[in-house]
């Protein structure tokens, strides 16, 4: 019996165990399996990482959304072990597991493990990179895992509680006739009448930075100018959404979404501006403090909360394990056909796998598209490495990119396959698209049938909660 392990549940991850356990293990079969599937997250549950924004912003409650990976294992016929990759041994051929511990008592649940292999497969993600800012990793939110994204949502709607609290205590005390420090509040100026009348304000009375102009920080500044609106509606707060809510959108190139076409960033500009969004580029963040994101120019920009979404890194553990090369944003590097450098046994896809797009100068992308594709491809190549054939070769095909701008829109731009050639989108046609692409993860986990009465049951369970969630 041939042993898979695969390290990471992350979309490229748990498509390819999922595939296996499909073809190899589940269903009717007369004879017994021809290989072990064995599927390792430090997590129990997998959520699409390209909705984080989307729960940063609470439009999306994570645990309606969420798959529990020891169900996903006994439906599609893979095993599943909870722990986090600490080591490798590439002669003995097995990986280390750190123990789990409970996050309550610090009781220890399972104890360190060794798990061996006969093909390793690591599909790890990638981390946020700070870029060694001063200030970036203790003073900013990463939205790398549902635990940070809930961490921010809370934290913004007790920002905007306490926003309104200080509006309603100065406009009672300027209309009681009592002296205002000046410095009461950077966002605030004179009040009068007392609550709830129109009001003048030097700035917001909260500010949002999101640092990093590439698709995660665009996606969430609309999402947010959405949720500010929605908070408003339920009484969470009574600010204007729209004025005393500031979202600035910092970024150090010459315009946002890099990545993609030219003329879609500056569509995308466009509609971030309409949506009250302040977008700033060509500012490099020198220093992010508690209350300030400061750039290398010079300027300085008030930030009551601040996420840093300027770009990604492998997790530094791949660096560590048995001499594996790497590269300098720690992505292991590998062949076309996806192995490692110096190891036949090991595989690697996704954000933690630097892989060069032959014609183009530059790796593979870390997109949800990619990891895709090389599951797709490793689920062929793996059928070949059991039958003693020759490993194809991996081939990236661009489709396109789409951004979503919450409710609002979308923009993007379709390639290649697609449409026989290259289109800018936008509007309802484009969030179409973009929500198109999270069905077909799904569809690729659980099969068409059940991902459309998937669709159709959180269709219904929206039409009965807010829009954002509350708490």
């Amino acid at each position: 019996m041939h042993r898979f392990i695969i390290v990471g549940g992350g979309a490229g991850g748990l498509e390819l165990a999922t595939r296996l356990g499909d073809r190899y293990v589940s269903g009717k079969r007369r004879s017994p399996p021809r290989v072990q599937v064995t599927l390792v997250d430090r997590y129990p549950t997998h959520i699409w990482k390209p909705l984080l924004h989307e729960v940063a912003a609470g439009s999306m409650d994570p645990f309606t959304q969420e798959l529990e990976y020891a169900a996903q294992a006994r439906w599609h016929g893979f095993e599943f072990q909870q722990g986090e990759l600490t080591g490798l041994d590439r002669g003995a051929q097995r990986i280390t597991l750190a123990p789990i511990i409970d996050a309550d008592d610090g009781a220890e649940l399972l104890p360190a493990r060794v798990l061996e292999y006969d093909t390793l497969v690591l599909a790890v993600g990638s981390t946020t990179n700070f870029f060694g800012v001063q200030g970036a990793a203790e003073h900013s939110f990463a939205l790398d895992s549902v635990g940070q994204a809930e961490r921010f949502r809370k934290r913004l709607i007790a920002a905007c509680m306490r926003a309104e609290h200080r509006v309603y205590e100065h406009a009672e005390a300027v209309a009681d006739g009592v002296a205002v420090p000046s410095d009461a509040s950077d966002a605030l100026s004179e009040a009068s009448g007392g609550p709830g009348v129109a009001r003048t304000h030097a700035g917001p009375c909260i500010q949002v930075a999101i640092v990093g102009g590439g698709a995660t920080g665009v996606e969430l500044s609309a999402e947010l100018r959405s949720t500010a609106q929605v908070l408003a509606a339920y009484g969470l707060h009574k600010l204007d959404p729209r004025t005393d809510i500031g979202i600035v959108l910092i970024d150090s190139g010459p315009r946002i979404l890099p990545a993609l076409q030219e003329r879609v960033s500056n569509a995308t500009t466009e509609l971030l501006l309409k949506l009250g969004v302040q977008v700033m580029t060509g500012e490099a963040v020198a220093e992010v403090t508690p209350s300030l994101v400061r750039t290398a120019s010079g300027k300085t920009v008030r930030a009551d909360l601040t996420v840093w979404a300027a770009g990604i890194k492998a997790p530094a553990i791949l660096s560590q394990l048995d001499g594996l090369p790497v590269n300098r944003l720690g992505q292991l590097n590998v062949r076309q056909t996806l192995q490692s450098e110096i190891d036949d046994n090991i595989f690697a896809l996704g954000d933690c796998a630097a892989c060069v797009w032959p014609g183009t100068g530059h790796n593979v992308p870390p997109r949800a598209q990619a990891a895709h594709q090389q599951a797709s491809f490793l689920l062929r190549a793996l059928a070949c490495r059991l039958d003693g054939k020759p490993l194809p070769s991996f081939t990236y095909r661009d489709f396109g990119s789409l951004v979503s701008l919450g409710h609002f829109s979308a923009v993007g731009n379709l390639m290649g396959g697609v449409i026989g050639g290259n289109m800018l989108i936008e509007g309802l046609f484009a969030r179409f698209m973009y929500m198109s692409l999270y069905r077909l993860h799904i569809a690729a986990l659980h099969g068409y049938p059940r991902m459309v009465l998937d669709t159709f049951a959180h269709w219904l369970r929206r039409s009965t909660v807010p829009r954002v969630k509350l708490h």
